[in-house]
């Protein structure tokens, strides 16, 4: 067993967890969307995509594809939590709620297409 393949797994499963954690609910109730879960997912979506810079194969390059289209979608949904709660005079109201949800959502289907190649590239390992 690998300790860097452990940890590359952990990584992805926790950022897809936490992704779908947050998703989760009525898409337009802030009350059930926590911003501090939401803060977990990009960390941890962040630090899965780092992990996935130093595989040079095809699997490897389609991994890192979606851990960044995830990064990108969970950093636009953070920036629009916080420009409707901080900057925005309607505040986080349903709508603005429904776009940050929405853009996790996406997110979400990239983590698991990434947790897909995962189990696939798992299933097809070949000892030496």
């Amino acid at each position: 067993m690998s300790l860097e393949k452990v940890v590359f797994g952990f990584f992805v499963l926790l950022a897809a967890t936490l992704n779908f954690g947050f998703f989760i609910g009525d898409i337009a109730d802030p009350a059930l969307h926590n911003v501090y879960e939401l803060f977990a997912a990009v960390v941890v979506s962040l630090i899965a995509t780092v992990l996935k810079f130093g595989d040079r194969t095809q699997i490897g390059a389609v991994h890192l594809a979606t851990s960044l289209v995830a990064d990108l979608q969970l950093i636009a949904a953070a920036l629009m939590w916080a420009y409707a709660s901080q900057i925005s005079s309607a505040g986080l109201d349903a709508k603005a709620m429904a776009g940050v949800v929405s853009l996790s959502g996406g997110a979400l289907l990239a983590n698991l297409v990434s947790v897909v190649l995962l189990v696939i590239e798992t299933t097809t390992f070949h000892r030496r």
